[in-house]
């Protein structure tokens, strides 16, 4: 997710490169860490293995350990900004032992602090509510904002609003216990223009 945002928006902060000014910061291994871009129109800041459930307004599933992605990255902090035009993705992967309807029923009772939970599979809601009073569905990730938060999951919680929700995801084919992701999503005012607002 991480290096699909920098490649999309990348092209675009070099045609304003007047004023710019770009600070990459490499992890041990190399691998670029953090990476900041301001621009006299906005900017682009990512923050790699950086974050914590807590970062994202979710408590830590007890036991759990941050667990590397595909790529190796553990965490992401991606916030892209012109002006009153912001997004804001922060996510973090865990593993536990614990089998799946264990952690489901943990993030289920933490995210009601956030108002009404969904639950869903893919883009169908499973059971009651199938809408948050804030107007979020189980759509609403990958339909207008065109960002996919929850491609990898085979079952996921949402709740908040259209333009702030927080996500609980199951990772497909996690093996023994469970591997999930803690998604906080901050979307443009302009997603939620037909929806109330709760941030």
């Amino acid at each position: 997710m991480k290096k699909a945002l920098m490649a999309a928006t990348a092209g675009l902060f070099f045609v304003f490169a007047a004023g710019c000014s770009i600070q990459v910061d490499k992890a041990k291994n190399g691998k670029d860490k953090n990476v900041k871009i301001d621009t006299p129109l906005g900017g682009l800041h990512v923050r790699a293995d950086d974050t914590s459930a807590a970062d994202v307004g979710l408590p830590t599933y007890p036991g759990a350990h941050i667990a590397p992605d595909k790529d190796g990255d553990k965490s992401a902090d991606v916030h892209l900004g012109f002006g009153e035009w912001q997004l804001r993705v922060k996510v973090v992967t865990y593993d536990t032992s614990d089998p799946q309807d264990q952690v489901v029923a943990f993030y289920q009772k933490a995210m009601s602090r956030y108002g009404d939970v969904i639950r869903c599979e893919g883009n169908q809601p499973v059971g009651t509510p199938t809408v948050t009073r804030e107007g979020l569905t189980c759509s609403d990730d990958n339909s207008k904002a065109h960002v996919h938060v929850a491609e990898n999951s085979s079952l996921s919680l949402k709740a908040g609003s259209r333009r702030h929700q927080h996500i609980f995801g199951i990772e497909k084919n996690s093996g023994a216990g469970t591997r999930f992701s803690l998604v906080e999503l901050q979307l443009p005012a302009a997603v939620d223009t037909g929806s109330k607002e709760s941030n």
